[in-house]
């Protein structure tokens, strides 16, 4: 049953109570897994998630490659979706844009998609809401939730545009509370976009700090300091373990492609503060790189390949660190000695 938003009654409450109390001797699914990241889930059916960043950093861009991976069933950029048949449909909400920019945009997710732009498909439905007030477009929401059939993944790029004042805690409170009723009830996954402030890194306003507590991912997208044709995506916050950061960059067909063997630098607050608390997975990337080159090493070199794996990721230490590391990495069977030469070990565990 799904919770209208007037007060509850007596009769209500205990006709709600077989939907709302939690049994320990009952098993419960744990939420399907929709969109990962080199193996790490960034989205499931029932929560949502979004993508921040500032202007201009190209958050639709990564949006495109979300969905077009959602579309495909294929790797897009370093997306992997996969949508359950009964709900492989796609809503897109654009609250900002002109119909011809968000016509370009819809091209390019069938583009990325390898889906063909001379025909209608029926597995995406894209609503252009920018002449709507912040409750019409809530009202239009709503009505294509109850009225759109097997719809597994919602797109709302500019929640900013379903309230009145951003800075408001109630009116933020009331929009975070109906993303979590709409992605629970229909059981489907919302990924929404916002801005980053322009001064710092928060997201903005009272509906900033919500989504930071009650998403499931936050994803953030920047310009590289150096070359502003690369944007930069990594997880600002995330309940899963976090995913090594990769890039992509506009080529001359208009879609993003990945940076390969992209050096990514992370700022002084995001750097990780040991070897000890990272994931196996971003040990993985650091010692993939680490050993790109040569299958074994001496000890010296092994020194300065690890050096260069870690630097990778943006853990940059000096000598006595990456001896301990090294001391860490051979305890865990990531590095395996055999006499004066060191080898690396996929098959580890940490």
């Amino acid at each position: 049953m799904f919770p209208d938003t007037h007060r509850i009654d007596e009769a209500k409450y205990k006709s709600l109570l077989k939907y709302i109390r939690l049994n320990v001797t009952e098993q419960y699914d744990f939420p399907q897994e929709i969109v990962q990241i080199d193996g790490v889930t960034i989205a499931t059916l029932g929560n949502f998630s979004a993508s921040t960043g500032k202007p201009k950093s190209k958050k639709t861009f990564n949006v495109s490659a979300i969905v077009a991976s959602a579309l495909s069933g294929r790797e897009v950029l370093k997306y992997k979706a996969d949508l359950p048949p009964c709900k492989n449909r796609i809503l897109y909400i654009d609250t900002e844009q002109s119909k011809c920019h968000c016509h370009k945009v819809l091209q390019r997710i069938l583009k990325l998609a390898g889906m063909p732009i001379d025909q209608e498909n029926d597995r995406i439905e894209f609503f252009v809401l920018r002449e709507y007030t912040p409750d019409q477009r809530r009202d239009i929401i709503k009505w294509a939730l109850h009225e759109e059939k097997n719809i597994g993944l919602v797109i709302i790029d500019g929640i900013r545009d379903l309230i009145h004042d951003i800075n408001s805690p109630s009116e933020s409170l009331d929009i975070i509370n109906e993303l979590m009723r709409w992605s629970s009830y229909y059981e489907l996954h919302i990924h929404t976009v916002l801005h980053l402030n322009k001064g710092d890194d928060n997201t903005r306003g009272h509906i900033g700090t919500e989504l930071n507590n009650k998403a499931e991912t936050i994803l953030q997208i920047s310009k590289n300091i150096e070359n502003g044709r690369i944007s930069e995506v990594r997880a600002m916050h995330i309940r899963d373990k976090e995913f090594v950061p990769f890039a992509f960059e506009i080529g001359e067909d208009s879609l993003p492609h990945l940076v390969k063997d992209y050096q990514f630098k992370m700022n002084k607050k995001d750097r990780l503060s040991s070897y000890l608390d990272m994931t196996e997975q971003l040990h993985r990337s650091a010692l993939e790189v680490a050993f790109s080159d040569n299958t074994s090493f001496g000890y010296q070199a092994l020194l300065d390949a690890l050096k260069k794996g870690y630097d990778s990721i943006g853990y940059t230490r000096g000598r006595n660190t990456l001896v301990n590391l090294c001391k860490f990495l051979i305890q865990h069977n990531a590095i395996q000695k055999n006499g004066r030469e060191y080898r690396y070990n996929e098959n580890f565990s940490i």
